[in-house]
């Protein structure tokens, strides 16, 4: 409840979501007694940040095929490997990396959640990567012998599959509720400029706008419902596919009702250093994203298909 009147009051973004809303509840669910009492104080007072180190140049949406390795190298762990599109790593002090701990292993053997801190000059480098809307909120980031101790493996050694899905279902599913309030506050931009523009006007655009809210609505009832359903399988899939799909459209509303002005930089286009976006075109840019980061709208049908409708796995090599 906190988390939703903090977002309705259109307060600036927290820069603890991901230890707060996804690390945590991880915690809670998986970790030792004294991982928890190291690791959740900090978070919660917001003294420590962290990032994700889950996908790969070569396992994005494939997250079994990670290929980041740890070694045991006394009371630590060594990591050697490459992770990307890790937000906010810039600026984070421990990342949470899913890593190869068993030599030879493949898939979903072997791999263990890795509590590793970032402040490790020369073991560690982020790369900032440029997005469309002109801002780095993701990483590149390079592991060349980081070193972790073996007492922040989150869930024991091997289990890093297991706790990694657990924490993708935090991610996806009922952490969204204060979400979706920010996502009403953009909704209702949208809407007074549609009547400002005189968009509104057109009932394409009213049907769109309407559509936009019923959504909505839908969205915060199905996560609402999930949170006393513990253990449903398909439901953070659920929730992933409708607000990643509706966010997005949301974005090609909020240019659409700006008319051709939509797509138009600032009058001092070469000032601009490289452009300056308003949050419409922001919006539109950062939500093509939507479908893809957090495991993408195919990987959930398959989640969906296989573990909830009992759907036959598709064969191995079909495309």
């Amino acid at each position: 409840m906190w988390a939703e009147e903090y977002a309705r009051s259109s307060a600036p973004p927290r820069s603890g979501h991901i230890g707060e809303n996804l690390l945590a509840p991880t915690l809670i669910a998986h970790g030792s007694p004294e991982q928890k009492a190291r690791f959740l104080p900090a978070i919660a007072a917001g003294d420590e940040l962290w990032c994700q180190g889950y996908s790969e140049p070569g396992a994005g949406s494939d997250l079994a095929g990670v290929r980041t390795g740890a070694v045991r190298d006394g009371g630590y762990y060594r990591l050697t490997g490459q992770k990307i599109w890790t937000s906010l790593a810039q600026d984070a002090d421990w990342c949470f990396v899913l890593a190869r701990t068993e030599a030879g292993s493949r898939r979903h053997q072997g791999l263990s959640l890795i509590l590793v801190p970032m402040d490790q000059p020369g073991r560690i480098e982020v790369r900032p990567i440029r997005q469309l809307t002109g801002t780095s909120d993701f990483n590149e980031v390079f592991f060349d012998g980081a070193r972790a101790r073996v007492e922040h493996v989150v869930g024991g050694e091997g289990a890093g599959w297991r706790v990694a899905m657990s924490l993708l279902g935090f991610e996806r599913g009922v952490s969204t509720l204060a979400q979706q309030i920010g996502f009403a506050e953009e909704l209702g931009r949208v809407v007074r400029a549609a009547v400002g523009s005189g968009a509104v006007e057109d009932p394409v655009v009213r049907e769109r706008l309407v559509r936009q809210w019923a959504e909505l609505r839908v969205m915060r009832w199905n996560a609402l419902r999930t949170l006393g359903r513990a253990g449903d399988a398909g439901a953070p899939s659920v929730a992933k596919l409708l607000w990643g799909g509706w966010h997005q459209r949301l974005g090609e509303l909020a240019v659409a009702v700006r008319g051709i002005g939509g797509g138009v930089g600032p009058r001092d286009w070469a000032a601009s250093s490289p452009y300056e976006l308003d949050a419409f075109q922001q919006l539109f840019l950062f939500s093509r994203a939507d479908t893809v980061y957090g495991g993408s709208d195919q990987i959930q049908r398959t989640i969906i298909a296989e573990r909830v409708l009992g759907l036959p796995r598709e064969p191995k090599g079909v495309v």
